[in-house]
């Protein structure tokens, strides 16, 4: 009787045991289906393809691969095939394997074509396609273009077609003339007066001509001296010629006038933008730098010597890093003899030759 007694409790220990195993497993099993329930309810709300992480695919495995086959009743994320595709990955791989998806990239070579076909022309994406499709290239799209010039920071064919003021300038660089005033502080018997300087400067050759000095430069003046200036600057180029200016009172429409009758076109700089005439106001610091910031001027004869002899200079016989370091009259020098040196303006203004 007494082992009867020691032996029924562990029977009824080990069946409340199992009792309690069964209704724990049917509610993780009625939990399951809950949340399976609920995760494909709001999958179908949100409505997107989900892609995970590296590092998500990673927990994904560590939790679900203990499950083996039983994943395959639970998993709604990605499909099963898929699941076990990336237990086959290594886990150097996953962490640096692209998530994207779709059409392999387009080669680098064919991507510098097309920034270079849009940097050199103002085509559209559809005439830089068909430019591709002439050179055998047929795999891009008109989409591929789009995106390629998009990571360039290229703008659509409209507003990159507007031309710049470099490409302006250069296109029309053999043809261009710049004018433009630059002022000088001279002492007078009736005290110290501003005078204005009038100079045209031919872009392709860097040469200079000018036109006048005056006090008072009102548009009878200017159209004055432009007519006496006009031959010379005709005979430098043949054809079509441009000349750029800025938006200065005394420039009228009569002095456009003069300009349009003898073959240039007027170009007009915008409002407030001194680098649009680059060239011109270079010259200006040159001239001031090199010759007038250097002396005391004495009435309106003595600038005009100055100038007059810097120009000189600035023409002849000056070298200039622009052109080689050569200057513009681009004469045989002797490669011996002895060197001499002539100077100018007080020896402000030397050249050195062979004799």
């Amino acid at each position: 009787m007494r082992k009867r007694w020691e032996f029924e409790p562990k029977n009824i220990f080990s069946e409340l045991l199992i009792l309690l195993g069964r209704i724990t497993q049917e509610n993780l099993t009625y939990q399951i289906q809950y949340l399976k329930v609920e995760n494909e309810i709001l999958r179908k709300r949100i409505g997107k393809f989900i892609r995970p992480t590296p590092a998500e695919r990673n927990r994904l495995l560590k939790f679900g691969a203990p499950l083996g086959k039983r994943i395959k009743d639970i998993i709604t994320i990605v499909r099963y095939r898929t699941f076990l595709k990336w237990g086959r990955i290594p886990r150097e791989q996953k962490s640096e394997k692209s998530n994207k998806r779709g059409r392999p990239k387009t080669i680098k070579e064919t991507c510098e074509l097309v920034v270079r076909l849009a940097k050199e022309n103002a085509w559209g994406y559809v005439r830089i396609l068909g430019e591709l499709r002439k050179l055998g290239l047929h795999r891009l799209s008109k989409s591929s273009v789009k995106n390629i010039l998009k990571e360039n920071n290229l703008a659509p064919s409209p507003e990159r077609s507007r031309d710049s003021w470099d490409c302006f300038i250069k296109r029309h660089f053999q043809t261009l003339w710049a004018c433009d005033f630059f002022t000088k502080q001279v002492l007078t018997p009736l005290g110290p007066r501003m005078f204005f300087v009038l100079f045209f400067i031919n872009i392709k050759t860097r040469k200079v001509c000018v036109a006048g000095t005056s006090r008072h430069p009102n548009r009878e003046w200017v159209n004055k001296k432009v007519k006496s200036t006009l031959p010379l600057l005709r005979s430098h180029e043949n054809g079509k010629k441009l000349l750029i200016r800025d938006r200065d009172t005394k420039f009228s429409k009569e002095f456009d006038e003069l300009f349009n009758n003898n073959g240039f076109s007027v170009q007009k700089t915008a409002f407030m933008s001194p680098n649009m005439n680059a060239y011109a106001e270079s010259w200006v610091g040159t001239i001031k730098r090199e010759c007038l910031n250097h002396f005391i001027v004495f009435g309106e004869r003595h600038l005009r010597h100055l100038i007059k002899e810097y120009v000189e200079h600035y023409n002849a016989t000056r070298p200039h890093s622009s052109m080689d370091n050569v200057p513009l009259e681009d004469t045989p020098s002797k490669k011996t003899g002895n060197i001499r040196c002539q100077s100018k303006l007080g020896g402000l203004i030397k050249h050195y030759y062979r004799e």
